[in-house]
């Protein structure tokens, strides 16, 4: 399995505000999690609590197994509580979640932020998260387990930037080494582990939590179709800053 670490990209960027902002946002909202553990059972999504519209606000427990059962915890959350859709993709499980996640989003998102812009990338940002949560609400829509995570919204990153930058070199730790792949075979792999690890998972139970694959893919899903589309409507982007300098530079002959 690759691991991300950069990528290279010459092109010219401006500053990913709204990248940076959301990795702040995750940051301060994760601090606060562990100062604060009833935060989070009142503001993950519980998929059981979107598709009632019921907050539950006790305990409930759980049979995972004949003669053995878990107590999940439930405080209350927002109101609607439909609002946990929008909060939970701001929270984490713990470092390891929360590291491996903002990594991704810093090396992939300022890329696919350039090609978006600020507000659409933010706007698309929201509903690849959003539609991570409805697939994995969809997998089990009585689920009172709650999911939480910026896992699903940063799939849909990735699908955009194998669409928008299919070949750009991404650096990635591979058993231990460094090695330089066009993005569609670090991101391809992803995928393809997201679908294998998704598909045995179905033939596990998941009752007392896990990795929610269901919202990698649908969040996945979502990047693609709309990296589709930017390729399709938005201008063409402009030639790289490497590309620039040599062109103009009087020095270099041209052929």
């Amino acid at each position: 399995m690759f691991f991300p670490i950069s990528d290279d990209d010459r092109r010219l960027v401006k500053p990913a505000y709204v990248t940076w902002a959301l990795i702040a946002l995750n940051v301060a909202a994760f601090v606060y999690q562990m100062s604060n553990p009833a935060f989070t059972y009142g503001y993950a999504a519980v998929p059981r609590e979107i598709t009632t519209g019921e907050d539950l606000v006790q305990p409930v427990l759980l049979q995972v197994a004949p003669g053995r059962a878990v107590e999940i915890p439930q405080t209350p959350g927002p109101v609607p509580i439909q609002l946990t859709l929008l909060t939970a993709m701001f929270m984490h499980g713990g470092l390891g979640h929360i590291g491996g996640n903002m990594l991704f989003l810093w090396i992939f998102g300022d890329n696919v932020e350039h090609r978006f812009g600020s507000v659409r990338f933010l706007a698309f940002y929201l509903a690849s998260g959003l539609a991570a949560s409805f697939a994995q609400i969809a997998t089990d829509p009585g689920s009172v387990i709650p999911t939480l995570g910026a896992s699903g919204a940063i799939s849909g990153v990735l699908g955009a930037y194998l669409m928008l930058f299919p070949r750009n070199r991404v650096h990635a730790i591979f058993l231990f080494y460094v090695v330089s792949l066009p993005a569609y075979t670090v991101i391809g792999m992803w995928a393809l582990t997201q679908l294998v690890n998704g598909y045995g998972s179905m033939f596990i139970s998941q009752q007392t939590g896990g990795v929610a694959y269901a919202a990698h893919l649908g969040g996945f899903a979502a990047g693609l179709l709309a990296g589709w589309y930017a390729r399709r409507q938005l201008p063409a982007e402009p030639p790289s800053a490497f590309y620039w300098v040599m062109q103009n530079d009087p020095r270099n002959r041209r052929r």
